[in-house]
């Protein structure tokens, strides 16, 4: 059973710049693919990014493409989302999640493929 906790998230001026950190426990981490999923007030949940294993592949939704930067290390079971230039439609909750190994980065955009979820950070960007 893995856990994973999310942290970083707050209220930022369209413009800046926040990372976000999910702390993972409880499992393999250093096996599974990890990745960034938000949801918007009244939307659904849409995939941001996420990154394998090695980190050697890495894989980003268009609207966030050239701003945002998905890392890990799993020396400190930790995965990381740098955040720039935002802008009021990154406003969401930011939750990470824990999958299995995937043979291609479009294939990392199904939600329904990860097994574990944190409970989310909310990220609010004022215009």
């Amino acid at each position: 059973q893995v856990q994973l906790v999310e942290s970083g998230g707050g209220l930022v001026q369209a413009g800046g710049s926040l990372r976000l950190s999910c702390a993972a426990s409880g499992g393999t981490f250093s096996t599974s693919s990890m990745a960034w999923f938000r949801r918007a007030p009244g939307k659904g949940r849409e995939f941001v990014s996420a990154i394998n294993w090695s980190g050697s592949m890495t894989h980003y939704a268009d609207s966030v493409k050239g701003r945002f930067t998905i890392s890990r290390d799993n020396a400190k079971n930790t995965v990381y989302l740098q955040m720039n230039s935002l802008n009021s439609e990154d406003t969401a909750i930011y939750s990470c999640s824990a999958g299995p190994q995937f043979a291609s980065p479009q294939a990392m955009r199904a939600s329904t493929l990860y097994n574990y979820w944190g409970h989310g950070t909310q990220v609010t960007v004022s215009s």
